[in-house]
């Protein structure tokens, strides 16, 4: 059992369904912060919920980042700190703008709550980011620059 838990919490792993599991649980950590911020924002500081969902999606993007580079992904995709997280960033911002249109679209023409909406929308966006980032950032092929490419 200890050496169970040691595998999943401490030990650096390539190993892609144990990045999985741990993107979830970090995944799991951002959405709570994500999803409390949104909720604090909209309902007690009155601010219109898209431009709330931009906000905390930003404040979930920053855990999910620094966690994932810590603990997540063993492997680093650049070894420059700025420009990975420049490209983490802009896989980031298309999760974004699939969360605002989604959550406008799904609150505002299929009329359900918004906080149901965010639910749905976050399983799409994880499903993003975690790809994105595990084959296009965080891996032994992916991207090093905007001339530079790996050879094999």
């Amino acid at each position: 059992m200890q050496a169970l838990f040691y595998k999943f919490f401490v030990e650096a792993t390539d190993n892609a369904l144990l990045q999985l599991m741990r993107y979830t649980f970090v995944g799991g950590l951002a959405f709570v912060v994500d999803f409390g911020l949104l909720y604090i924002l909209t309902e007690y500081g009155h601010v219109y919920y898209v431009v709330s969902a931009s906000v905390s999606f930003v404040v979930g993007l920053l855990v999910n980042y620094a966690l994932s580079v810590s603990w997540v992904f063993g492997e680093r995709g650049s070894g420059y700190k700025g420009q990975e997280f420049l490209f983490f960033s802009l896989i980031g911002l298309v999760g974004m703008g699939m969360n605002s249109f989604l959550l406008w679209f799904i609150t505002s023409r299929l009329g359900m709550y918004y906080m149901a909406s965010k639910v749905v929308v976050a399983v799409m966006v994880y499903a993003w980011n975690f790809l994105a980032r595990k084959y296009l950032l965080f891996s032994k092929r992916s991207y090093h620059g905007p001339y530079q490419r790996q050879v094999s």
